[in-house]
């Protein structure tokens, strides 16, 4: 118990000097806070995006534009699509609660994510494809190189179609997957500076 106490003694002391925060940082922690708490219902789609424009309306600036960045950091090059809709949907409503709004620009960046994210999915389930249908008519593509424990690099057969495909998917997927990422977080850069105008 003496432990726990000094854990948080310790960290009651480190409060104490680093000081009473202001009134404007107090007031920043609740309105994350209360975006968090709203996006958090949106995500478990307690409320669609006419419930997330309602809660946000009449927020700062500041406040919308923080939330459109959770929205849009939550997006991922392997989204399903709907989960993308929601996001897409949520950053567009929050949109239109601004003054100067900028929808035509988000929505073209946003789908352009769809698209490579679409691309980049149909990429990896066609390579699946190809490779297994390779592998099954030719089963020289079923021996892999093993690393022994002295260092060298020896070949044998793998145990199943399912091995061989796999061994060769993940090479193709890890440059897949560097392609595709670099243009993703392009595109996920441009969208945070739009939101951000």
């Amino acid at each position: 118990m003496s432990k726990v106490k000094s854990a948080f003694e310790k960290a009651m002391e480190k409060i104490a000097s680093i000081g009473e925060l202001t009134q404007e940082e107090k007031e920043k922690i609740k309105e994350q806070e209360k975006i968090k708490s709203i996006l958090a219902e949106y995500y478990k789609r307690q409320i669609d995006k006419d419930g997330l424009w309602e809660r946000l309306k009449g927020s700062k600036l500041s406040l919308l534009k923080e939330a459109q960045l959770h929205l849009i950091d939550s997006i991922g090059l392997g989204d399903v699509p709907e989960e993308f809709q929601l996001r897409k949907d949520g950053i567009i409503a929050i949109e239109n609660l601004k003054d100067k709004k900028n929808i035509s620009s988000i929505e073209h960046i946003l789908n352009s994510i769809n698209t490579l994210q679409k691309e980049y999915t149909q990429g990896k389930e066609r390579a699946a494809e190809e490779l297994r249908e390779a592998v099954e008519t030719n089963p020289q593509l079923r021996i892999q190189p093993v690393r022994t424990p002295d260092g060298r690099t020896v070949y044998q057969a793998a145990v199943s179609v399912d091995e061989a495909v796999q061994a060769r998917l993940e090479e193709f997927l890890s440059e897949h997957e560097k392609r595709y990422s670099m243009q993703f977080n392009r595109l996920i850069e441009k969208l945070r500076k739009e939101v951000s105008r």
